[in-house]
């Protein structure tokens, strides 16, 4: 099997609704997302011939994935007051409100369905949010 492996970050600032503890506070982190996709060939003609695919195509799909969330305040629906939403709206600051709760471990999910939905055989997608905190998503 052969397995490629490609490589993305974002900063961004979240909380986590409900949490007792530290976490429940606006924060910031640098995201390290590691994607791998496997396939049991490769290519047989043309310009990819010797490739699972084009490392170029598979690190230009992950970094439009993760850069939707550079720079942005996420959070998880339904955990903001709308008033809360409208004024930071309406101080220019970038927000991106989410289905889940904005956890390493939802990322790696995250990122492993829509690399998937655009053609990526995902073997794993590992989600970083420390430089020693990694949260894992495989099917």
């Amino acid at each position: 099997m052969y397995i490629l492996k490609s490589e993305a970050t974002f900063d961004s600032s979240h909380f986590l609704s409900g949490y007792d503890g530290k976490c429940s506070n606006l924060h910031g982190h640098t995201w390290r997302v590691l994607a791998e996709i496997y396939s049991e060939n490769l290519v047989s003609e043309g310009q990819c011939r010797g490739m699972v695919v084009d490392f170029g195509d598979l690190k230009r799909e992950l970094k439009e994935l993760a850069e939707q969330f550079d720079h942005t305040f996420i959070y998880e629906k339904n955990t903001l007051k709308p008033e809360t939403v409208s004024a930071l709206k309406s101080e220019n600051f970038s927000l991106t409100e989410v289905d889940f709760r904005p956890t390493a471990e939802n990322f790696a999910h995250y990122f492993f369905v829509k690399l998937s939905e655009k053609n990526f055989r995902v073997k794993r997608v590992s989600v970083w949010e420390t430089p020693t905190n990694c949260a894992v998503y495989e099917e």
